[in-house]
């Protein structure tokens, strides 16, 4: 079993309620290979960063077992830097920069080694980047997941439908589900959406946690109440790391193991919360996700 993880690694500056940030490390591959790396050994890292991306944050990806070969380092240029202030719901965000740099021309490259990977996660980058990818794969993965966001939905539909078509899964949140599909009901978004070509679709809900939509079947998972939430940048990324990462380590696509993974996803993300950045995703044991993923069962079980 081999996970390619594809996406950003950055630089973030963050403020909310509970405090802010200088610049700290970011960008949807780090999250979503930090946490899949506590479900498989075997994973594949691509994306670019500058030379001011500091080396020890690389060590530390190398200790968690993700290969980075497929991580270009441009000399004399900078790393993609994100900057946002979160609103008192934290659900809410302003963009305060976005600076692309290196990003502007990134061309994804796959090493010989990674072309066979047998497992794909798409982090939000340029659907055209995201094609670029598939198309070096030198054969079918068992399972691609996408994530994407309202920005190229606005900008490049036409490509992100091209990529969604070759995908079979997709993930989003509620406000991009409904702008893809036009409607406002979550159920018939999702089946407008999987007609797009997906078979599976997650829309995630932030604080009230994520669906799983597949033919006629659904599957709800709440969020996990906590007494205390520092940040929730990278939550979305965390969650599909850990959703792919937990499906990638038990080679199991079934519908069932499919909410399995949505539940291993949300604890995680779980996790990410509750310190700034990637703090949280580091240093964590199997017993701690093991019984993060217990509060979840009991969260939602009932007699019948």
């Amino acid at each position: 079993m081999s996970l390619l993880v594809v996406g950003t690694v950055a630089f973030d500056a963050i403020e909310t309620p509970f405090g802010k940030t200088d610049k700290i490390i970011g960008g949807a591959a780090t999250y979503i290979g930090l946490a899949a790396s506590y479900f498989t050994s075997n994973l594949k890292l691509v994306s670019v960063i500058g030379s001011d991306f500091p080396q020890e944050s690389i060590d530390l990806m190398e200790e968690r077992g993700i290969d980075t070969e497929g991580l270009q380092v441009k000399q004399g240029e900078k790393s993609f830097f994100w900057s946002g202030k979160y609103h008192n719901d934290m659900n809410t965000r302003d963009t305060l920069a976005t600076e692309l740099n290196v990003l502007e021309h990134f061309d994804p490259l796959l090493p010989e080694s990674y072309k066979d990977s047998e497992f794909v996660m798409l982090g939000n980058l340029t659907p055209s980047v995201q094609m670029r990818v598939l198309e070096q794969l030198t054969s079918k993965p068992k399972l691609v997941v996408m994530d994407t966001m309202n920005f190229w939905m606005d900008i490049a539909l036409d490509d992100l439908k091209e990529v969604i078509r070759k995908v079979d899964v997709l993930t989003i949140n509620d406000e991009e589900a409904r702008q893809l599909s036009g409607e406002y009901s979550l159920v018939k978004a999702a089946k407008i959406i999987r007609e797009m070509g997906p078979e599976y679709l997650v829309i995630k809900k932030g604080e009230h946690g994520a669906l799983l939509f597949h033919k006629d079947r659904t599957f709800y998972s709440p969020a996990l109440p906590l007494e205390e939430v520092f940040d929730p940048t990278g939550a979305g990324d965390t969650f599909a790391g850990g959703f792919i990462g937990f499906l990638a380590s038990t080679e199991d696509l079934s519908f069932d193991n499919m909410k399995r993974g949505i539940i291993y996803g949300s604890a995680m993300a779980s996790f990410c919360v509750e310190k700034f950045g990637t703090e949280s995703l580091i240093g964590l044991s199997r017993e701690d996700i093991n019984s993060r993923v217990k509060q979840f069962a009991e969260l939602v079980h009932f007699p019948q």
